[in-house]
C-alpha cells in the first residue's frame, strides 16, 4: 500500500497493524492493554486510567509516584555509534536541494527511524550515558527539531521511509518493562509533524496506545521530560492531540478512518496522553501554555449528559468518559453538565417529597415542590439564613422567593432581585 502514491499511501496500515496486534495478543504480553467496556460495544481493548476519580477531589500529582531509583531498571542494550551532527545533517539537506540527489538524506531518515535503538543512537546527547533521571531526558532537542523541521520538505519516498521505520519500532515484541531509551524514543516520536496528517492517524493511534499503556513510573518520566519542551512545540503537540480527538469524533471524510467499532480505543488513548501534557503543564509556574489551550470545543457537541452519567455510574472503571479528564472540557460544556444535573436533582427531590406526602395520605400542594424562602426587606440577611437553616431538606428543590407584605408570583424576577440585594448586603463592610 506504500507504493500507491501520496493520496492513499497509508490505506492498508490499519489491517496490517491489526493483524500483528492479534498475533501479539495471543502471546500474552503482560504489557498489552486490558479489556474495555463501552456502551453498545463489546470485546474491545482499553488502557488503564491515568487519573484519579475527580469526584474524590484529589489532584494528579506526579510527585507522589515512587522515586525513579526505587523502580527496577532493565539493562539497556548498547547503542550503535552514530557521528552525524546538526551541521552535517543541514549540509546534506542543502546539497540535496541544490543537486536533487536525496540519497544521503534518505539514508539518514530510513536508518534513524528504523528502530528505537537507532532513534537513541541519533538523538541521544551521549550514547555512553544512561540519563536515568527526570531532570534530563538526554535528548538532543536541537537536533530533533532540525530533523523534523526539514522532514515535511523532503520527497515523498523519504517521508514514507520514516513512517515505515516507525511501524517497525511500534511492532517490536516487547518483553519486560520499558527502558529509558524506549521512553526517549516515544518522546521523540510524539513530536513527528507527519502526525498532523489524517493519512498517518492509524500509526499515530498505535503510538498513543503504547504510550498510554506505560506504567505509572514511566509516565512520571515522560511528564517531567515534557515540561522541558519549548512553548511553541509543546502547543503544537497539544493541538495535534486535540485535532486527533476531534476528527475521530466528527470525521470530515469518514472513509479515511477505520470503522469506529474497530478503533474505540483511539480517543481514550489520545486523551490519556493529553493528560500527561496537562500534568507537565501544571508542574511549572507560570504554566507553559494556558489551561484553556487544553479545552476541546468539539466536545460541546456530544451527548455530555451521557458522558456525565457514565462517569457517575462507573467512576474510574474501564468505561471511558471525558468527565474523568475535566481539563479537556470547556467551561461552556461544564456549565451545561452542572445545570442539567441540578435540574435533574430538583425534579428528583420534588418527586420524592410528593411520594412521601401521598404515602402518608396527606393532601399534596404545589408549595412542597419548591424551596420557599420568605424574607423581609428590612431583615434580608437574617431572614434568609433562618429560612435556609430551617429548610435543609428542601435545598435542592427549585428556589421560590417571596417578600413579606408584597403581592406577586416569583417567575424568576423576585429570585434575581433577592440574590442581588443579598449579595450587596453580604459584601457590605459591616459584615466584615
Amino acid at each position: 500500500g506504500l507504493e500507491r502514491g501520496a493520496k492513499n499511501q497509508f490505506s492498508t496500515f490499519s489491517n496490517f497493524i491489526t493483524t500483528i496486534n492479534q498475533k501479539k495478543e495471543g502471546i500474552g504480553n503482560r504489557n498489552s492493554p486490558t479489556q474495555l467496556v463501552i456502551p453498545n460495544i463489546k470485546n474491545v481493548r482499553d488502557l488503564p486510567p491515568i487519573c484519579l476519580d475527580v469526584r474524590q477531589k484529589q489532584r494528579i500529582s506526579v510527585d507522589t509516584l515512587p522515586q525513579e531509583l526505587k523502580t527496577p531498571m532493565p539493562p539497556e542494550p548498547s547503542l550503535p555509534i552514530r557521528t552525524k551532527t546538526v551541521e552535517d545533517f543541514q549540509d546534506d539537506v542543502e546539497k540535496a536541494k541544490s543537486s536533487g540527489d536525496w540519497k544521503a538524506v534518505h539514508d539518514f531518515y530510513s536508518t534513524t527511524f528504523d528502530s528505537f535503538l537507532e532513534i537513541n543512537a541519533a538523538f541521544k546527547k551521549d550514547t555512553s550515558s544512561s540519563f536515568n533521571t527526570t531532570e534530563d531526558s538526554g535528548i538532543n532537542a536541537k537536533f530533533v527539531n532540525v530533523v523534523y523541521d526539514a522532514l515535511l520538505n523532503t520527497p515523498q519516498d523519504v517521508q514514507k521511509s520514516v513512517l515505515k521505520g516507525i511501524i517497525n519500532g511500534l511492532l517490536q515484541e516487547w518483553k519486560g518493562p520499558r527502558t529509558k531509551d524506549d521512553l526517549r524514543a516515544y518522546c521523540i516520536l510524539l513530536q513527528n509533524p507527519q502526525f498532523s496528517n489524517t493519512s498517518t492517524y492509524v500509526i499515530y493511534a498505535h503510538l498513543l496506545r503504547q504510550i498510554a499503556a506505560l506504567t505509572e513510573a514511566d509516565h512520571h518520566f515522560l511528564v517531567h521530560w515534557s515540561k522541558k519542551i519549548s512553548q511553541r512545540r509543546f502547543k503544537q503537540l497539544v493541538d495535534r492531540l486535540l485535532q486527533f480527538i476531534s476528527l475521530r469524533l466528527f470525521p470530515a471524510k469518514p472513509e479515511e478512518f477505520p470503522p469506529m467499532v474497530k478503533c474505540t480505543w483511539w480517543i481514550p488513548s489520545a486523551t490519556k496522553v493529553l493528560a500527561l501534557f496537562n500534568a507537565a503543564n501544571s508542574l511549572i509556574s507560570p504554566p507553559i501554555i494556558s489551561y484553556t489551550d487544553f479545552y476541546n470545543s468539539t466536545l460541546d457537541h456530544i451527548d455530555l449528559m451521557e458522558e456525565y452519567h457514565n462517569w457517575q455510574c462507573y467512576g474510574n472503571s474501564h468505561r471511558f468518559s471525558f468527565c474523568q479528564y475535566p481539563f479537556i472540557i470547556s467551561i461552556a460544556a461544564k456549565k451545561v453538565i452542572i445545570q442539567r444535573d441540578s435540574e435533574q436533582q430538583m425534579i428528583s427531590i420534588a418527586r420524592q417529597s410528593l411520594v412521601d406526602k401521598v404515602s402518608r395520605r396527606q393532601k399534596p400542594d404545589m408549595n412542597m415542590l419548591f424551596l420557599n424562602v420568605k424574607v423581609r426587606r428590612t431583615h434580608l440577611v437574617s431572614d434568609s439564613l433562618d429560612e435556609l437553616a430551617r429548610k435543609r431538606a428542601d435545598l435542592k428543590k427549585k428556589l421560590k422567593v417571596t417578600f413579606v407584605g408584597e403581592a406577586g408570583l416569583d417567575m424568576g424576577g423576585l429570585t434575581k432581585e433577592w440574590f442581588l440585594l443579598l449579595i450587596r448586603q453580604i459584601f457590605h463592610p459591616d459584615y466584615g
